[in-house]
């Protein structure tokens, strides 16, 4: 079986991860979406409205799993028993910094990291743009991902 972590939602669940994650099945049997815990990072939405959001998303597809990690993504890859890392990238500068990414996961893990563009109408979305969007009170019901609403992330 071809599992895939896609790891660190600590952020908005946007349509461009969703875009990615979905694209990902085509070439896998299941995608783990890891939702970040670490109490550093400053999260506009909680830990069960997150999983709430990404769990309604995928209602209809049942090799999407969503899983809580506190731990770094390559000892989650492997507790969740993935083959490959899969990170969702907007641009060549994002490119570049996958890249060292997932040179130093395969170096620490032996675990592969599949890199994958957004598509071209979500290139601009990202998880940051949408929680400053939110914080400022504008309307980002284009940026989610289907059958997901603003009143799911209240």
């Amino acid at each position: 079986m071809k599992r895939a972590l896609f790891p660190g939602s600590f952020d908005p669940f946007t349509i461009g991860h969703y875009s990615v994650v979905k694209r990902a099945l085509n070439f896998v049997d299941e995608v783990v979406i890891s939702i970040g815990v670490n109490d550093a990072k400053r999260c506009l939405l909680s830990v069960d409205q997150r999983l709430a959001i990404i769990t309604k998303a995928f209602s209809d597809e049942p090799r999407v799993k969503a899983r809580c990690y506190d731990s770094l993504t390559v000892d989650f890859a492997k507790e969740v028993g993935a083959n490959v890392i899969l990170r969702g990238i907007r641009s060549i500068q994002d490119f570049e910094y996958e890249k060292t990414i997932a040179d130093a996961n395969r170096s620490l893990s032996g675990i592969d990291t599949v890199l994958l563009f957004t598509e071209p109408q979500h290139s601009f979305v990202s998880s940051t743009v949408v929680r400053d969007l939110i914080r400022y009170g504008k309307d980002i019901k284009d940026f989610l991902p289907p059958n997901v609403s603003l009143e799911d992330l209240k």
